[in-house]
């Protein structure tokens, strides 16, 4: 009886544990919320809704204020599409050969190995992307600036292959192996397999590689800071300077603005915008995930 009762205890107090695990990761993001929408509010009462989402100059810092936000946002978009653009197919190709491909041995190198490319800091990638990228791009493109989107969105998309690699890889060992033996012995070769049979099959765990991707690349700081330039321009250029939300996060999180002031609140604003960005995609990829699972069953 007393053994029971222990138990029943134990059993509690664990769920109790679990449950303010939970609930604690849902009270700090309400937090979170809660402080960008108040400390950002006071801005909204001097710059207009119009102004803020249409007019293409961001300059806060100066004397003659423009609070354009589709400025940051390009730059931000500009980047992160060029990261994505490296990252998503050699991230997926990279989980098929580790999962498909490679041998027992080869994958226990070759996995940590490519793991470690994401505990290098950011920092030491964005002066690898300033110098050693852009001047081998700059023998390709000469009107290439010093300080480019390019350089610094390829580097990003090196530093976040990682991420897809090795989320997409593990959702494709999670096939069963039915499906592969089905699939050879109806005559498809192993390529036919792997793109038809075992990538849609694992799609539901490669779309949430893809968002972690997106998310992680739309909220890096360093490499853009350095690489881009803090330079807020309109346009989707990838050959001159650009500025991304992050980055100007850092620039005026230096301390060069009193706090409380209407620059100074601007970055709670930026903050807002990449929260909405990050929630956007993270339904987006949600909604493919589960049509593709209905389709899959």
């Amino acid at each position: 009886m007393k053994y029971k009762l222990k138990r029943q205890l134990t059993e509690k107090l664990i769920e109790l544990l679990l449950f303010l695990a939970a609930a604690s990761s849902v009270l700090i993001t309400f937090f979170i919320v809660y402080t960008l929408v108040t400390e950002a509010f006071p801005f909204f009462k001097e710059v207009g809704l119009k102004d803020f989402l249409f007019e293409t100059e961001w300059t806060p810092l100066f004397e003659n204020a423009k609070y354009g936000i589709s400025a940051l946002v390009s730059g931000t978009l500009l980047t992160t599409s060029i990261a994505l653009c490296v990252a998503l197919p050699f991230g997926v190709i990279t989980a098929v050969f580790l999962s498909e491909y490679a041998s027992a041995r080869v994958r226990e190198f070759t996995k940590p190995l490519l793991e470690l490319l994401a505990a290098v800091p950011t920092v030491v990638y964005g002066y690898f992307a300033m110098q050693l990228v852009t001047p081998f791009l700059q023998k390709i493109y000469p009107d290439l600036s010093g300080f480019n989107a390019l350089s610094a969105g390829l580097v990003m998309g090196i530093m976040i292959v990682p991420y897809v690699s090795s989320l997409s890889e593990d959702a494709m060992r999670a096939v069963p192996l039915s499906l592969r033996e089905g699939s050879l012995a109806l005559g498809a070769s192993k390529f036919q397999t792997s793109f038809r049979v075992v990538i849609p099959s694992a799609f539901s765990g490669i779309a949430s590689a893809f968002v972690l991707a997106i998310s992680r690349a739309l909220g890096e700081t360093m490499v853009v800071a350095i690489a881009a330039g803090l330079e807020p321009k309109f346009g989707f250029n990838p050959l001159g300077p650009t500025e991304t939300l992050t980055a100007y996060i850092v620039q005026v999180s230096q301390g060069d603005l009193p706090q409380g002031s209407i620059g100074y609140r601007t970055i709670y604003v930026c903050g807002i915008v990449l929260l909405l960005f990050t929630l956007t995609f993270n339904i987006i990829g949600q909604t493919i995930r589960h049509r593709m699972e209905k389709k899959v069953k």
